[in-house]
């Protein structure tokens, strides 16, 4: 009995939940910003928690990349359009993100990527377009290496190393200064803590990109870089403005 009824409930629910979006045209209007947020979420949680654990299985020329495909597209669209001729990345991981960025920068003839990460590890792919570092992303022997390589054209950075709200705001501080106008400055992982996903993570990047903001008016969140709907990291897209 326990178990029907749950079916039952579970077929309501599915139903509401269906009904509360039905567009009958491709152009169709959106519903509210409440209700779009609490599909959007959804389907970020329903991606993120999976059994499967999609993001983890996913893969960059056989080398994992632990990424939102639809973040990995953000991240050539962005490359495409601004040219940098530097991607700093913190948390090289498998370095598989820092694989499929050269490449990029390969097809483009222009750009090098120069990937930082706790420990040297075994097996990272190699790229003559990759520079690996190792040491903490926010050591000062490590920061300034990194300040005397990326000279002579534009910076990009993507922050994607320790998720704790104290790191991630060192190092906003610490590399936000190499970001050239008009360039990006990207936090990942800022779904988590609840945004929408892992509800009992504590403060992490979402926390540290807010109370960077305030005190930092020449960066601005770049919605449209969200526009595909499934991102790890909403509200980490910023975008440096131009010098006045």
């Amino acid at each position: 009995m326990a178990d029907r009824m749950a079916s039952m409930w579970g077929a309501a629910v599915a139903y509401a939940f269906e009904r509360i979006y039905q567009p009958e045209v491709e152009r169709s209007p959106l519903p509210s910003p409440i209700v779009r947020r609490s599909i959007v979420d959804q389907f970020n949680r329903l991606y993120y928690h999976s059994p499967e654990i999609p993001w983890r299985n996913t893969f960059y020329r056989g080398v994992p990349v632990a990424k939102a495909p639809t973040d990995l597209w953000a991240y050539q669209e962005i490359i495409s359009e601004t040219r940098p001729a530097w991607i700093v990345e913190t948390g090289t991981q498998y370095g598989g993100s820092a694989y499929y960025i050269a490449d990029l920068c390969e097809l483009l003839g222009h750009g090098r990527v120069v990937s930082v990460d706790i420990a040297a590890k075994p097996g990272l792919p190699d790229h003559p377009r990759v520079t690996y570092l190792a040491g903490s992303s926010t050591e000062p022997a490590i920061v300034e290496q990194v300040r005397a390589m990326v000279v002579g054209g534009p910076v990009m950075v993507i922050l994607d190393s320790d998720h704790s709200y104290s790191h991630v705001r060192a190092e906003l501080d610490l590399y936000a200064p190499l970001v050239s106008d008009d360039s990006y400055l990207i936090v990942e992982d800022t779904n988590v803590n609840g945004h929408p996903v892992l509800p009992t993570h504590g403060p992490g990047p979402t926390e540290a990109v807010e109370e960077f903001l305030t005190a930092n008016q020449e960066f601005e969140v770049d919605p449209s870089r969200e526009r595909f709907l499934l991102t790890f990291n909403p509200r980490g897209y910023l975008r440096r403005r131009s010098a006045p």
